[in-house]
């Protein structure tokens, strides 16, 4: 009889494979292997259309990322080797077609594409692209205007980034050779494709590495230029190692990418931007030979300039000169001022000569022997008949004694050492300096006291006197006497 666990149920406790059951039991690692080559062998080559989701690259190099539409995601993985040859920067919301391989990643039990290539779907996602990297890199500030540097207004030495087989670079020269002719180095670099981008950046960045000084010295400019194109065939000047190289640039650059209608992240990152390669040229260096008119127009100003002052001087001098009256009409009143001068000093002469010959007619008998001896007598008369007064000679002789007697009594009373002769002292400290004051004295090192009859030297044994000196009784005035003298007693007798 059968047991109750194995009549109608078919599960059990213990797994049992029936006879003739054909349901092998895969382990999870053979159905993964086993979806794995099913799934490669019917999609061993897709093509996919979708948008970026979730970039990331990882350090290894290999980039991750999502492919996602409307209604479903699927992810992707392209290896190191083909992520380092894509044309653009892949980024999250970039609409691509990816072309790979389906296959299936164990690990976490999801499918997956291998990308081997990835490229815009259209020009609409490449626009996408380039507005992208334009506000990323316009927020960094790489294309302010406050970088803009100023062209140099002669450059001697001039290097062009460019194709060296193109049109673009005989233009750049013949017109450079119309203008002004200047040393051109060229740096050849593909200017479309692939590897365009990184020659481009490396080209700059060599120019800019260039010594100052030298046979193969710095460039004063750069060009960097390319001929017109679709916007693909522009996208190396769009790539971001351009714009950053052109940015770092330590030499002023121009931007001459395409023709006039066409606009890269190159022409935001130049300090000036050209619309087309031969304009370039133009706005690098001025025109010969108008740059020699305007020196020669420079030099004739100068010399109008310098000549001007003069001009000006003569014609004003001219015009003084005729204003200025005749030399002969300046000294006419003085001449005729002369003339009656000399005229009335000739006559004066004539008078004052006719006086003193009549005068000296006149004393000439005044002045006789005669007279003279009796003018002489009378003088000696007069002079000894004259006597002096003694009178007058005691009374001044007196004056001048009485005068004398004051300066004296004036000087007895001045006397310093009249008192002396009364009990009076003068007490000086021992370098000589007369003291006024007790202060001053115990200050003292040594006192010399001044009598009538000598000078007394007292060494001081201390600062102050022990015992005070007994005051003296005033004296009592005598009672003999006028009345007037009996008050007190002149100080100096």
């Amino acid at each position: 009889m059968a047991s109750p666990s194995q009549s109608g149920n078919d599960s059990g406790l213990l797994a049992r494979e029936a006879a003739g059951d054909n349901a092998h039991a895969y382990s999870v690692s053979e159905i993964s292997n086993a979806l794995k080559r099913v799934v490669e062998d019917r999609f061993g080559h897709v093509r996919l259309r979708g948008e970026l989701s979730g970039v990331k690259r990882a350090a290894s190099g290999h980039l991750y990322c999502a492919l996602k539409d409307e209604k479903a995601v699927i992810d992707g993985v392209m290896w190191r080797g083909n992520a380092g040859n894509l044309a653009f920067r892949p980024e999250d919301g970039l609409e691509v077609i990816a072309s790979g391989k389906l296959t299936t990643y164990a690990g976490r039990s999801k499918y997956q594409i291998v990308i081997d290539t990835m490229e815009l779907a259209g020009e609409g996602a490449l626009l996408a692209l380039l507005e992208k990297t334009k506000a990323r890199l316009e927020g960094e500030g790489l294309f302010a205007a406050s970088r803009k540097r100023p062209l140099p207004f002669l450059p001697d030495r001039i290097g062009v980034v460019t194709s060296p087989t193109g049109a673009v670079i005989r233009d750049i020269l013949h017109r450079l050779a119309d203008r002004f002719p200047s040393e051109v180095l060229v740096w050849p670099v593909l200017v479309q494709g692939q590897d365009a981008a990184r020659q481009v950046s490396e080209a700059v960045r060599g120019f800019g590495a260039l010594p100052e000084s030298g046979p193969m010295r710095r460039p004063d400019l750069l060009i960097v230029a390319r001929g017109g194109g679709s916007i693909e065939d522009l996208w190396s000047f769009n790539e971001e190692s351009v714009v950053r190289a052109i940015a770092e640039s330590p030499v002023p650059v121009i931007s001459a990418v395409g023709h006039e209608t066409d606009t890269t992240l190159a022409d935001f990152a130049a300090d000036r931007r050209a619309p087309t390669p031969t304009a370039a040229a133009e706005m690098a260096v001025p025109v010969r030979i108008d740059l020699a008119g305007f020196i020669a127009d420079l030099a004739h100003r100068q010399q109008k300039c310098a000549m001007r002052p003069v001009s000006l001087g003569r014609e004003r001098l001219a015009a003084r000169s005729e204003r200025l009256p005749q030399p002969g009409s300046l000294l006419q009143p003085q001449m005729q001022r002369l003339d009656e001068a000399s005229e009335a000093l000739r006559c004066g002469l004539q008078d004052r000569a006719v006086e003193a010959r009549e005068r000296l007619q006149s004393d000439a008998a005044r002045l006789s022997a005669p007279l003279l001896r009796q003018r002489f007598r009378e003088a000696r008369t007069a002079l000894a008949n004259t006597r002096l007064a003694p009178r007058l000679i005691v009374q001044r002789i007196a004056r001048k004694g009485e005068l004398l007697d004051n300066q004296s009594r004036i000087f007895a009373s001045l006397d310093p050492k009249a008192p002396l002769q009364r009990g009076f002292a003068l007490v000086r400290d021992g370098e000589g300096t007369l003291l006024t004051s007790e202060q001053q004295a115990v200050q003292a090192d040594a006192l010399a006291i001044e009598f009538k009859d000598g000078t007394l030297r007292v060494g001081q044994q201390s600062s102050r006197p022990t015992t005070p000196a007994p005051r003296t009784k005033p004296r009592t005035p005598k009672k003999d006497g006028p009345p007037e003298n009996r008050g007190q007693q002149d100080l100096f007798g």
